[in-house]
């Protein structure tokens, strides 16, 4: 199969969200597994009703990909209700973590953790989410020390707008106008990979001139899908716009930034945003992201795909291209 062909990469499922890591050589994907619902879609993204995670692999960009199964399931996991929506996964010594968003049985969406011995799972449940969690999307990146940390945060469905004070509000509205965004969240994790060590950390998002990006610059602001990378010692973060379905990036040279705003990595996508990872594989670079072309445009039938990308002599990263249908 030739995936950079923008072909999708998994095709006998609906596959979205998907997080990218290279383990014992070999290039695992960790996304969200879409399935059809009657659920009307809204705001809160109630059609998103995924109710497990399914661990992909493969030895080389193009070549075949590996199902492995079911690597946890909703019903497994004690304190979650529903919607098991992007994880990503870690690894320390020889046991591996997976990092996933699930609503409690309040209809919060917390922040789980699954540990397993092997990169594929099964992943076995914490019995509770990492205490003080909320909202979705973590991506934990691991750094040269070996300090791992935890970013997340969406709005809208994502319920990040609600946490402003530091508890839930129901009533709480994403801001417009000229005032700063909502910023994602950054935690360091411990030693246990399973809990917060320190306080749950505002993301500096700055513009050019070192302002926070306002809220009504829904071109560039913060809406989901945290993913952090390292490159020649510069820190990538890049995310989604999401209801203007760009992924743009901002870089800094500390894991807690401030980051400031560099540009746009993909145009939009068929279907309603996208959420992606960036990895280093086999010398190359590569971004993984997802469409609903494989449903016909239906937007939460999703298939990940992936393509190259590459970098400018100052580190920026060069816009990728998409072949037009």
């Amino acid at each position: 199969m030739n995936t950079l062909s923008d072909q999708p990469l998994i095709t006998h499922l609906f596959t979205a969200d998907p997080s990218a890591h290279v383990f014992n050589g070999r290039l695992y994907l960790y996304p969200s597994h879409d399935r059809e619902t009657l659920i009307p879609p809204n705001e809160n993204g109630d059609q998103f009703d995924m109710v497990d995670y399914h661990v992909f692999s493969l030895d080389s960009i193009g070549g075949p990909v590996t199902d492995h199964g079911v690597a946890l399931a909703l019903e497994d996991i004690p304190w979650a209700s529903r919607q098991l929506w992007a994880p990503d996964a870690a690894r320390k010594g020889e046991t591996y973590y997976l990092y996933f968003p699930a609503r409690d049985k309040e209809g919060l969406f917390r922040i789980g953790v699954a540990v397993s011995s092997v990169p594929e799972g099964p992943f076995t449940p914490e019995p509770e989410p990492i205490a003080g969690s909320y909202s979705i999307d973590p991506c934990c990146f691991v750094d040269d020390d070996g300090q791992a940390y935890l970013y997340f945060g969406g709005i809208w469905g994502g319920q990040l707008q609600c946490w402003t004070s530091g508890h839930f509000d129901p009533e709480g509205q994403e801001p417009s106008g000229d005032v700063p965004a909502l910023m994602p969240r950054v935690a360091r994790l411990g030693a246990d990979r399973k809990s917060f060590a320190g306080e749950i950390r505002t993301l500096p998002i700055l513009d050019a001139e070192g302002q926070p990006l306002h809220a009504d610059d829904h071109d560039r602001r913060f809406f989901e899908a945290a993913w952090v990378h390292k490159r020649e010692g510069i820190y990538y973060f890049s995310y989604s716009t999401g209801d203007t379905h760009y992924l743009v990036y901002a870089t800094a040279d500390n894991p807690l930034g401030p980051f400031t705003y560099r540009g746009r990595i993909l145009e939009p996508v068929i279907g309603w945003t996208t959420h992606h990872s960036i990895v280093e594989f086999q010398g190359k670079w590569y971004l993984f992201y997802h469409d609903a072309s494989l449903s016909g445009g239906i937007t939460h039938l999703r298939c990940v795909k992936v393509r190259e990308i590459f970098y400018g002599a100052d580190g920026t990263i060069l816009p990728v291209s998409i072949p037009a249908d």
